[in-house]
């Protein structure tokens, strides 16, 4: 098996802890990155991983220097990054008529000026080295909208155009970069919806249900397999049938 050091942001929430896991379970050695101030969070992310060759690193994603300074440790303490997840993704929402600039800024920092940040940094020793697996995750509200989310809509889609560009940059250099856009994943945060809400939204989703973080993570999986080289610049939508496009 692979001991490629794989990096995952938000590494540590719902859909990351099962991204860490899924990786780590194929060989790869894992780096989460995530804010250092959820400690008790950090204890149950580390009890998790059960053993696997997962490890935690402080880092904000919305910052340039940070990002720069996480990937120089990574490299000191385990080698060159091989394969980037962009998971880190945070929402303020609010109707356009009523978000405030910050709200717009915050959720357009992370959710995608984080993927800047690292890939800016990251690429070119990929493409020196003639191998990089990059994943994007964006959402199927990226592709309908959401009412209420049109910060996060916009970043979301706005990640799957990077996700193209950048694929047509790096094709000739061994170096693959995808999306995956989940639909409603029962992680806490969807759990936190109001009960009557959350049956409506299983009622128009045609599988009957919401997804399992391990449906995510196991398409990260397969699109950062070492022999996963001939898949680029695709979106890959995760949803139940709730939003099918070709």
């Amino acid at each position: 098996m692979s001991s490629r050091i794989a990096l995952v942001t938000g590494g540590i929430g719902g859909l990351g802890s099962a991204i860490c896991r899924s990786l780590a379970q194929a060989g790869r050695k894992v780096v989460a990155a995530d804010l250092a101030a959820r400690s008790e969070r950090i204890d149950a992310f580390r009890a998790e991983m059960d053993g696997l060759d997962v490890h935690f690193a402080p880092a904000d994603v919305g910052s340039f220097e940070a990002c720069g300074e996480l990937l120089r440790s990574i490299e000191a303490t385990q080698g060159p990054v091989d394969i980037l997840v962009n998971a880190a993704g945070i929402t303020r929402d609010a109707t356009l008529r009523k978000m405030d600039p910050q709200q717009w800024s915050d959720v357009l920092r992370i959710n995608l000026d984080g993927a800047f940040n690292l890939c800016r940094q990251l690429v070119e020793g990929m493409c020196e080295r003639g191998f990089g697996r990059i994943v994007n995750i964006s959402s199927v509200n990226g592709q309908t909208g959401q009412f209420g989310q049109t910060n996060y809509a916009a970043a979301k889609a706005g990640l799957h155009g990077f996700t193209m560009a950048l694929a047509r940059e790096t094709a000739r250099k061994g170096v693959t970069v995808n999306s995956v856009s989940p639909g409603y994943i029962d992680t806490p945060m969807t759990r936190a919806i109001r009960e009557d809400v959350r049956e409506g939204i299983v009622t128009s989703i045609p599988v009957g249900r919401m997804g399992h973080p391990h449906d995510i993570a196991r398409t990260v999986a397969f699109l950062t397999a070492d022999d996963a080289g001939y898949i680029t610049g695709a979106n890959i939508p995760v949803n139940g049938g709730l939003f099918i496009s070709f």
